[in-house]
């Protein structure tokens, strides 16, 4: 991308305008309405984003994890608005070119031949269409994921999801069934080595499979590597024996590479990192930067024939929007020319993850750091004997809120996510930005370390 510039003087009468409509008006997901009191955004250009007050910060967060190639890519841009003086909208059933050539670019970097794309308006209903899939494909109902997980808002995907968003959802009626899956630092199988951790893993996902009733269970979903959960990396071992549990009782694993995909793991789509083929793929946000609702579901030759002749009971009004589709079409050819998948790679290799290996030698607050790409998590604690975390599960503490607090006043807006902040700014992030914003963590790390032992 071309140099950054800075954009024009903030009208500070419409930043007020805007939060006050927005305090009277706009009920916020999965807020106390009372309490907030949201940052205002005017603008935004690669990996930076600017407040009300014309304040510039640097996005470690990629917002949600979406913004994969930074904001207001010229390319995605321009594809959008050449697509909407072409063609706005248009029935999901007609034919339409942005639609087609998206559906080929993904077909194109999907694992083994995952190569007819459903298309959806983003990655919680890609996730309730592939349930959806499974259970018709295979006549079966039950749907085993992971504790510390995350699959969407929805009622099912929020069913499926294993922490705890899904409690005030969850009556037991959706035919959902969780696991402990492999995270050693805080393992629930009391193993000593990622090898024990996987074995242990698998044997109570196959134990459980059993008292289940293998004939009973329509899928498997996992995130490739779980992301607001925590980006623990699963060991090879642990996928590749999933995959053949999967085979061996009928069971359709289902991948889940909403937040992992498209460049954020270093890959295009972070099961590659394990060699191993799901039946099916669904995916969203970095398909094309977020800049136009899309998700999916990438499906492999044997689902896609069980609807040959017997129709598909599902569909959106939206999907395949060519407005979505069009800026498909340009993130992953952006990506592609500018070899943003690479950059995110040596990124992970080069810049973050030694950073992090340093953050957690000189810092007592940090338990562990992990990921890959630009996925990254730096678990803090506040004893690293115990390992008690610096916020309780599920929550967040005064400690966390004054580390946020602290990088967003230094310029920096980060991801938090109980007593752990994520490392996950955009995959074309330059490498000097990289370094600046992990210097801005390493001054809040020393914040951090006054609250442990």
């Amino acid at each position: 991308m071309t140099a950054i510039l800075e954009p024009p003087q903030t009208d500070r009468d419409a930043a007020l305008r805007a939060y006050q409509l927005d305090r009277q008006h706009v009920f916020h997901s999965w807020s106390a309405q009372d309490t907030l009191d949201p940052m205002v955004i005017t603008a935004a250009e690669g990996s930076h984003v600017w407040d009300g007050d014309g304040n510039k910060y640097l996005d470690f967060s990629s917002q949600l994890v979406n913004t994969n190639i930074g904001h207001q890519h010229p390319a995605v841009v321009a594809a959008i608005a050449a697509q909407a003086a072409k063609l706005c909208t248009i029935a999901p059933s007609y034919v339409n070119e942005a639609r087609s050539e998206a559906a080929r670019l993904i077909a194109e970097r999907t694992p083994g031949e995952l190569n007819r794309i459903f298309f959806t308006n983003g990655g919680a209903d890609a996730n309730e269409h592939a349930v959806r899939m499974a259970r018709l494909h295979t006549g079966r109902h039950k749907v085993l994921s992971a504790y510390r997980s995350y699959h969407g808002g929805t009622h099912l995907a929020v069913n499926i999801t294993g922490d705890p968003r899904r409690w005030a959802s969850d009556n037991a009626s959706t035919g959902t069934i969780h696991f402990f899956p492999p995270y050693l630092y805080r393992t629930a199988f009391h193993s000593t080595t990622e090898e024990e951790e996987a074995q242990r893993a698998l044997e109570h996902l196959e134990q459980l499979i059993e008292f289940e009733g293998p004939s009973s269970i329509a899928a498997i979903m996992l995130e490739s590597i779980p992301g607001t959960a925590g980006i623990y990396v699963p060991p090879v071992d642990y996928m590749q024996g999933v995959r053949e549990l999967c085979t061996k009782h009928g069971i359709v694993l289902i991948a889940d590479e909403v937040m992992a995909g498209f460049g954020r793991t270093g890959k295009w789509f972070a099961v590659e990192h394990f060699d191993v083929v799901p039946d099916l793929i669904t995916f969203a946000k970095g398909v094309n930067s977020g800049y136009v609702p899309l998700g999916g579901v990438a499906i492999s030759p044997d689902i896609a024939a069980t609807f040959g002749t017997r129709a598909y009971p599902g569909g959106l009004t939206y999907s395949g929007h060519p407005l979505a589709t069009a800026a498909a079409v340009a993130t992953i050819n952006a990506m592609e020319r500018e070899g943003i998948v690479q950059h995110a790679a040596s990124l992970g290799t080069e810049v973050i993850g030694p950073a992090l290996a340093g953050f957690a030698e000189r810092h007592r607050s940090v338990g562990e750091v992990r990921g890959r790409g630009v996925f990254w998590a730096i678990e803090l604690v506040k004893d690293r004997a115990t390992r008690e975390p610096l916020a309780p599960y599920g929550s967040s503490s005064p400690e966390m809120n004054q580390l946020v607090a602290a990088c967003k006043s230094r310029g920096l807006i980060p991801f938090a996510n109980f007593n752990r902040i994520h490392v996950v700014p955009p995959c074309n992030i330059s490498d000097e930005d990289a370094r600046a914003g992990l210097a801005i963590l390493d001054e809040v790390l020393d914040i951090a370390d006054t609250f442990a032992q």
